[in-house]
């Protein structure tokens, strides 16, 4: 019996053939379909960034400016500010805070939400007014400091009656020392 010697090609397509490996085993892998192409989910990720900015810049829209005296909210006679009195205050690092403390009552029928008031300080040289716009402040507690909250933590209800502080880190210059005059211009209610 004559045998042939098995040529390398034989040995390469016989799986049992002298301990070799297949060839398919060594060859590359065949692409997988992934379902969309990355340049697809790129174009889907910016049109969602796009539309997140979006929201975010018509949610976060910058307050307008309020400038000059602005007139009383229909609400505010409702309102009325009493006992009103000023005091200051410095911090270690000599930084002084003016405060203006008082007293408002919810005359009306509605739940008070929010009020925003405006503080007129005025000078002795028949000078315009300098005027701070600001939300008013609900006293939580005195003990053992002043704690503030906005009137939306704890709505006046009708009849109710509620101290309040108003808070400024700087007051004009060439005001007169005068008690300020202080005006409701806004008044959220439910």
């Amino acid at each position: 019996m004559d045998r042939k010697p098995e040529s390398s090609e034989t040995k390469s397509q016989n799986p049992a053939g002298g301990g070799q490996a297949p060839a398919e085993i060594f060859a590359p892998a065949a692409p997988r379909s992934t379902g969309m192409p990355l340049s697809a989910w790129l174009i889907a990720g910016a049109a969602v960034l796009a539309v997140v900015a979006a929201l975010v810049l018509i949610g976060h829209r910058k307050p307008v400016a309020v400038t000059g005296v602005q007139p009383l909210d229909t609400y505010a006679n409702n309102l009325p500010l009493s006992g009103l009195a000023m005091s200051e205050s410095a911090s270690l690092s000599n930084v002084k805070s003016t405060f203006i403390d008082g007293h408002i009552h919810n005359a009306g029928q509605d739940t008070v939400t929010g009020v925003t008031v405006q503080v007129l300080f005025r000078a002795d040289d028949q000078t315009p007014p300098q005027i701070e716009t600001l939300p008013l402040s609900l006293i939580r507690t005195r003990e053992p400091y002043v704690d503030v909250q906005p009137v939306s933590a704890v709505p006046l209800k009708p009849g109710a009656d509620q101290e309040f502080r108003l808070i400024f880190d700087s007051v004009p210059s060439g005001w007169n020392m005068q008690m300020p005059e202080v005006r409701i211009i806004h008044v959220e209610k439910r």
